[in-house]
């Protein structure tokens, strides 16, 4: 297999997987509704995402579209990296794995980010007087009147792993007492896809980059002039 086969499957495998996992909750869950997948630590939880990864998100609309251009700078800078990194051989296979990973990942919310306002009906929308995104009811469905502009939609996340649940000991500083919760947030395949990336590349550098331990080496036996 070529390597831009491999990287482009890599990349399209992921980036199938994140969309057809989020029209399937966006066209059949209500906002908020949830199935429990594996008992109650693995559950389908249907959330929208107007912010970053895993929930995080900052300044209403124009915080959203400014990450949405930082997105699309980031997936067109990829395109070209991926693009190199296909036409040389001194990479590692781990790392080019990893680049593909973290490309597809953030391909893929960029679809969200980009088109879903525009192809579906019902969506969380910016409201200025309270200064937060609103939620809706009903089932959103595909059509020519979208709930927001280009580069306006929301994330959809699902995927839900409270795995720990229960409270802070009285002891703890600041959160004695306070219910705490393993994992949290709510992400999706893409999100996954990402911190896989990243995660695999700080693990691995060594493994990735045994060149740059060489140089390193070498640096180190040179003598040094007194």
């Amino acid at each position: 297999m070529s390597k831009k086969i491999y990287i482009w499957g890599v990349v399209f495998l992921v980036v199938l997987a994140d969309q057809v996992l989020k029209y399937y909750i966006k066209t059949h869950f209500l906002l908020g509704d949830y199935i429990s997948v594996f008992g109650e630590w693995f559950q389908l939880y249907f959330v929208e995402n107007p912010g970053m990864a895993y929930g995080w998100k900052f300044g209403g609309e124009w915080g959203k579209l400014l990450l949405t251009v930082f997105r699309l700078c980031a997936v067109v800078f990829g395109v070209f990296y991926l693009i190199k990194i296909s036409k040389s051989d001194k990479y590692h296979k781990g790392f080019v794995l990893c680049v593909a990973f973290i490309f597809a990942g953030a391909l893929g919310n960029l679809i969200d980010s980009c088109f879903y306002g525009l192809i579906f009906d019902k969506g969380m929308v910016f409201n200025p007087s309270y200064n937060e995104y609103l939620g809706y009811e009903g089932i959103a469905t595909l059509t020519g009147k979208g709930y927001a502009s280009f580069l306006q939609g929301n994330v959809v996340d699902m995927l839900y792993f409270p795995v720990l649940r229960g409270n802070f000991p009285d002891w703890v500083p600041g959160w004695g007492g306070q219910e705490f919760e393993f994992f949290r947030p709510v992400f999706n395949i893409a999100d996954a896809a990402i911190s896989l990336g990243v995660i695999a590349l700080i693990l691995f550098q060594k493994k990735f980059f045994p060149e740059n331990q060489q140089d390193d080496l070498t640096s180190e036996e040179k003598p040094v002039n007194l």
